[in-house]
């Protein structure tokens, strides 16, 4: 089901970033690449990729000059394009192969892009500011490249005695998402349905989190489990930190960070070994990149580097807070620095804090500007230990109370996908019911979503603006019914096996579904 990494220039996934105010000049052309993956590849492959790219994008250009590039669908590749900040491109040409499962759609590999540099920006800032503090590119290549391997690491398959993030030139192989993907949206916020005691209950936290910062803004999103209870942070940075709680800093996460470590231990040596090899090979790529040392993203250490995407680095204090090492230490101690992360609508710093209870997680965001370093974080953390801490336990205690488990959300007959755009929330079968349906089933669903993304990416560059609403409904081969609706921003997909024959059926189904979990927003009537 993987895409196979290897050392040749037929890798089955490449992922770049380049920037097109760079190596405009004639002979500094490779001055453009920012980051590109595998790092190994040779020079002059990996320059024909991104020239390839660019002359794709300069060309889709005189016929939408308003639209950005894409994809485009090659006989032997599919080359998906994301420009993150202006002139600055992600791109991945990912191989296509007949034989193999990997059937995916380009809106959810681009999905994966956008999270990608999303979480980047929340850490590092623009690439765009990290270019102009650096003209060499030395800079930002060091943060791309150890941030980007971090983050692929989240896409490669393992067996489960094999745990190192930078094995990427040994034969590993990435699951991309595929059609098995079908029923699940990157890039949404799961909610949690809580009852009104309990929504009480958090709004009551939330205020005495408030509180406990003083003067101070102070943003908090609150989770149970894997699940968004509650936040006050604008809709964007709300998916940014949630999408990072999800991979480090929830129950599960951590969990999983933990048995990730023990039974890796044996193995780290020949791991480190490894990752060496690999990171001195992309020095030495560095070095013909630009004749010169200082570029080179193993030399460049004239800059502090955290690394927030690394395994097992997160755990729980004593005290509840969550600990890390990732953001170094304080200069003459070993006491570790506090993490800090941009927000995406006022561009402010602020400090992460992150305190766990059982399955419930809250974070707090506190302005950098605001309090006094270290010494102020501990006077808020000490405020919200003697204030807010009993307050979570409650919240704590009613949700687990009212949560139905993993399956909470799974309507016997049904495997759906629930996404409100504007809200940026989604609800899904559980993953355990969706792996119930047949191979058939999910790639005639796949196929649909992709025709549903061809004409949303239309409605959304026609001239006449607005959404529209669309309807599909297909009879696949194996007599299972795939089901997609659109309306006033909100979509629907669904898939009904061993249904009724008629149309009339499937419809039917629809109505009485979006009647009793939708409040009927996906009805005819």
């Amino acid at each position: 089901m993987g895409l196979t990494s290897g050392n040749d220039g037929s890798d089955a996934m490449k992922l770049c970033v380049f920037d097109l105010r760079r190596g405009q000049t004639e002979g500094q052309e490779l001055d453009k690449i920012l980051f590109f993956n595998p790092a190994d590849l040779p020079l002059p492959t990996q320059l024909s990729v991104i020239g390839l790219s660019e002359g794709l994008i300069t060309f889709t250009r005189i016929f939408s000059p308003d639209a950005p590039c894409e994809v485009i669908e090659a006989e032997m590749h599919s080359h998906v394009f994301y420009e993150a900040e202006p002139d600055i491109w992600m791109v991945m040409v990912v191989e296509k192969d007949k034989e193999s499962e990997e059937i995916w759609r380009a809106d959810a590999l681009r999905r994966v892009l956008k999270e990608a540099h999303s979480l980047f920006v929340m850490f590092h800032g623009s690439i765009r500011s990290l270019v102009d503090k650096d003209s060499t590119g030395g800079l930002v290549r060091t943060h791309l490249y150890y941030f980007m391997m971090d983050f692929l690491s989240a896409f490669e398959k393992r067996s489960t005695l094999e745990f190192c993030c930078w094995d990427f030139s040994m034969g590993k192989k990435f699951q991309l998402p595929n059609f098995r993907d079908s029923l699940r949206e990157r890039g949404t916020l799961q909610m949690l349905t809580v009852g009104r005691e309990a929504a009480i209950e958090v709004q009551c936290l939330v205020r005495t989190l408030e509180s406990c910062a003083g003067n101070t803004q102070c943003f908090s999103l609150t989770m149970f489990q894997d699940l968004l209870v509650s936040t006050n942070l604008s809709p964007i940075d709300t998916v940014n930190l949630f999408t990072y709680a999800i991979l480090r800093l929830t129950p599960l996460a951590l969990s999983a960070g933990a048995r990730s470590w023990s039974s890796s231990s044996k193995g780290i040596t020949a791991c480190n070994t490894s990752a060496g090899a690999v990171l001195a090979n992309y020095g030495s790529v560095g070095d013909q990149y630009h004749n010169s040392h200082d570029t080179s993203p193993l030399r460049n250490h004239s800059h502090p580097l955290a690394r927030p995407l690394q395994h097992s680095k997160w755990s729980k204090g004593k005290d509840g807070f969550l600990v890390t090492d990732i953001w170094g230490v304080e200069v003459n101690s070993l006491v570790p620095k506090i993490p800090t992360v941009w927000l995406h609508q006022t561009e402010e710093k602020m400090y992460l804090l992150a305190y766990q209870h059982r399955g419930l997680t809250v974070i707090i965001l506190i302005p950098v500007s605001s309090v006094n370093g270290e010494q102020g974080v501990a006077t808020v953390k000490q405020q919200i230990l003697e204030h807010a801490s009993l307050k979570m336990f409650k919240v704590e205690e009613k949700l687990a109370r009212g949560w139905g488990g993993e399956n909470a959300y799974h309507v016997s007959g049904y495997r759906y996908l629930l996404v409100d755009g504007d809200r940026c929330t989604s609800r899904a079968s559980p993953p355990g019911k969706v792996t119930t349906l047949t191979k058939e089933s999910l790639v005639a669903l796949s196929k649909l979503r992709e025709e549903i993304d061809t004409e949303k990416s239309k409605a959304k560059w026609d001239s006449e603006g607005g959404e529209k609403d669309l309807e599909l409904c297909i009879r696949a081969k194996n007599n299972a019914w795939l089901i997609a609706r659109l309306t006033r921003g909100k979509e629907l997909y669904m898939v009904l096996e061993k249904a009724n024959e008629t149309l009339l059926y499937a419809s039917d189904a629809v109505e009485k579904f979006s009647d009793r979990y939708c409040n009927g927003s996906f009805s005819l009537d």
